[in-house]
């Protein structure tokens, strides 16, 4: 990046940035905002409103005729973002070029495809609740097959990471087994094991293995695998960190943390 300095003026009313939650005050933000999240330009940003705070706000009149031209020409997200670059000088030639490359691949996928990285970009983040409505959307249009069943088994797969995210374990476990329908990986089957006694009683949990007819010697290492993870030194140092914080503080910051993520 050339420069991440503010050397455009500051809005003194922020622009909302639905998918992020976030209001930003110059055009360096946004520039910011668009080159890390390549995933996420769509509508919710490429829009009039945003042609209008850059108008009155910012007072970029040049650069509002611009993109409410290309909004008209509907052209695609490159034509749209790439003059909002050239106006903060914030990427170099090549970096302009490679950009320009990456969100020119993105476009020519499929909405299922560009649908599916949002959702994937979003668990990344923890907006699990977002995410969760990215996933549903591509479920809910029905297109079995249509890009294979390895990409449907994906898309169950991150869902029940969403659900696991947010603590919804029941929701979660579902998710995974209809991934294990459609993809029998044996990760996938360590997942849906691994979440069921999260939700379940212990003998709930016994018969549902007999129900499920599950391999005792493979159930055994899923168990040994999870204890494992959880005598980790990172997840250790973790714990031990926490406990000398203040459980109140923690719990507020646990809650701000969990709202931020179910939001739609």
């Amino acid at each position: 990046m050339s420069y991440d300095l503010c050397l455009l003026g500051q809005a003194e009313k922020p622009y909302y940035i639905e998918n992020i939650r976030t209001g930003i005050y110059s055009l360096e933000e946004l520039c910011f905002y668009l080159y890390n999240n390549i995933c996420l330009i769509d509508d919710s940003i490429m829009n009039e409103g945003l042609c209008d705070w850059i108008r009155d706000e910012l007072k970029l009149s040049k650069l509002y005729r611009q993109l409410y031209e290309q909004l008209e020409k509907r052209e695609g997200a490159a034509f749209f973002v790439l003059p909002i670059f050239r106006e903060a000088g914030y990427l170099s030639h090549q970096e302009m070029r490679e950009f320009q490359e990456r969100l020119t691949k993105l476009e020519v996928q499929s909405e299922d495809m560009k649908q599916k990285l949002r959702g994937d970009y979003l668990v990344k983040e923890k907006m699990f609740g977002r995410a969760i409505w990215e996933y549903r959307q591509i479920l809910n249009r029905k297109n079995p097959g249509k890009l294979g069943t390895q990409f449907y088994a994906a898309v169950w797969n991150n869902l029940g990471a969403a659900y696991a995210g947010l603590f919804q374990f029941k929701e979660a476990s579902q998710c995974f087994w209809e991934s294990y329908g459609l993809m029998k990986t044996k990760e996938t089957f360590r997942k849906y094991i691994s979440t069921l006694p999260l939700f379940l009683t212990e003998e709930e949990y016994q018969k549902k293995l007999k129900e499920l007819q599950a391999d005792a010697y493979l159930v055994q290492k899923i168990q040994e695998y999870n204890a494992k993870i959880c005598t980790q030194k990172s997840f250790s140092d973790e714990l031990e960190r926490m406990k000398k914080r203040d459980s109140a503080e923690i719990v507020e910051e646990l809650k701000e943390e969990y709202c931020r993520s179910t939001k739609i």
